[in-house]
């Protein structure tokens, strides 16, 4: 079991795209393995590559209550989603000790590269849908409170330098 650090914001890594991955590979799946270690170190519902300080379109969420639905991604990307909105208290390793209430598309149809290297479709509901968008987010190097207004932002960076 390997836990990987988390970069602390604002590292310049956390606002940068992370990179295409072409295939997947044997040191690709270690990283899934030590992103799924350190998600469940947290513990969390998904992690992003890029908040290990690795600049791969990497991700895995797992929003079981059992823990025992793992979903790793590459390349991840939306195709569609609802109009229906959910909110949902997000938080990230990278900015511990706040959090923010973000609405996002309560569903959404995820395309990705699976881990046997196949392009797949997925549909995404609830608490999973909502850590999927919020990894995605990750990769094109956004952070959660991107999706706040200027004033709830700029609260909440605030109180993230005082902890």
């Amino acid at each position: 079991m390997t836990v990987r650090l988390c970069l602390p914001w604002p590292d310049k890594r956390l606002r940068t795209p992370a990179a295409e991955v072409s295939e997947i590979t044997d040191d690709i799946r270690a990283i899934w393995q030590d992103m799924v270690d350190t998600m469940d170190a947290m513990p969390g519902v998904g992690l992003a590559a890029p908040q290990i300080g690795v600049m791969l379109q990497l991700a895995v969420v797992d929003a079981s209550d059992r823990r025992d639905r793992r979903i790793l991604m590459a390349n991840p990307s939306v195709l569609d989603a609802s109009e229906e909105m959910n909110t949902h208290d997000e938080a990230s390793p990278n900015l511990p000790g706040v959090s923010a209430k973000v609405k996002r598309p309560k569903t959404v149809v995820v395309r990705y590269m699976n881990e046997a290297g196949i392009i797949t479709r997925r549909d995404f509901d609830g608490l999973e849908a909502t850590s999927v968008q919020h990894q995605i987010d990750h990769l094109q190097g956004r952070m959660y409170f991107d999706n706040l207004g200027r004033v709830k932002r700029d609260m909440l960076l605030r109180k993230a330098r005082k902890s």
